[in-house]
């Protein structure tokens, strides 16, 4: 950890070198992500519920999904860029250093404008939080604590896939984006409104609804099902497996000689 907050440091002092570009990048991610709002807003002008869910409660799981994108993207950028790393061999210096090599390519690199839409998602918790018409506790706040974190650390094993699978494609696969990218899109809505299928294939497979979905019906008292408080944790066991396509791809991989 000592190490990880060096890094840290590092970059956060590199990306400040040049205020007034670093804040209209922060500046552009907020504009971007916050043209994803328009759609909701629009669209809640029209009608009063989508699914059963209010405009309040939908800003709820929307905030939840970009806080836990903005994370992940911010600290988990090493490995959205790691097909550049095998390609130009920087990976070869990984290898010979006395550190985990999730670690490193974790370490290798932070980029903070991309908290641009955590300020979005900030704003829109403001509002959210006191509309949603969920009745605060300590086990509720717990709950949408563990829905932000597990979120983060679940869009980082995507992160971690995309880049395992560059082991064996060597370029990126722009299909992983489906999940990324598309995830924080769908997650405008709770993953209910797009079908059976798409939530149990969001429930199985690629755990997005245990950190929005599930955890959002117990915050609203549509269940008193405590399992669904913990659901969350739950999606954590996608680490398994992405570390093991991680682990799997590092023995076939082949110096690049340079």
């Amino acid at each position: 950890m000592k190490l990880y907050l060096k890094f840290f440091a590092l970059y956060l002092k590199s990306q400040m070198q040049y205020k007034v570009s670093f804040f209209l990048l922060i500046l552009g991610r907020f504009l971007v992500s916050f043209s994803t709002f328009l759609g909701i807003y629009f669209m809640f002008s029209r009608f009063q519920e989508v699914d059963g869910f209010t405009y309040g409660q939908v800003l709820l799981c929307y905030a939840v999904i970009i806080t836990a994108v903005a994370f992940s993207e911010t600290f988990g950028r090493g490995f959205s860029l790691f097909p550049r790393m095998l390609g130009n061999g920087q990976f070869d210096r990984v290898l010979v250093r006395p550190r985990n090599t999730v670690f490193l390519v974790l370490a290798s690199m932070m980029e903070f404008s991309r908290l641009g839409a955590l300020l979005q998602a900030l704003i829109l918790f403001a509002y959210a939080l006191p509309h949603s018409g969920v009745v605060w506790d300590f086990p509720k706040i717990l709950t949408l604590t563990l829905m932000v974190v597990c979120g983060s650390i679940l869009f980082f094993a995507l992160f971690l896939v995309y880049a395992a699978l560059s082991f064996f494609t060597v370029e990126g696969l722009e299909f992983m984006n489906i999940f990324t990218d598309g995830g924080r899109e769908f997650g405008r809505y709770p993953f209910s409104i797009y079908g059976q299928g798409v939530l149990r294939f969001l429930t199985y497979v690629i755990p997005l609804a245990l950190v929005q979905y599930y955890p959002l019906l117990y915050l609203l008292g549509r269940t008193d099902n405590l399992l669904y408080m913990f659901t969350p944790a739950l999606s954590l066991l996608f680490l398994l497996p992405a570390y093991g396509l991680w682990r799997a791809g590092l023995r076939r991989y082949k110096s690049t000689g340079s």
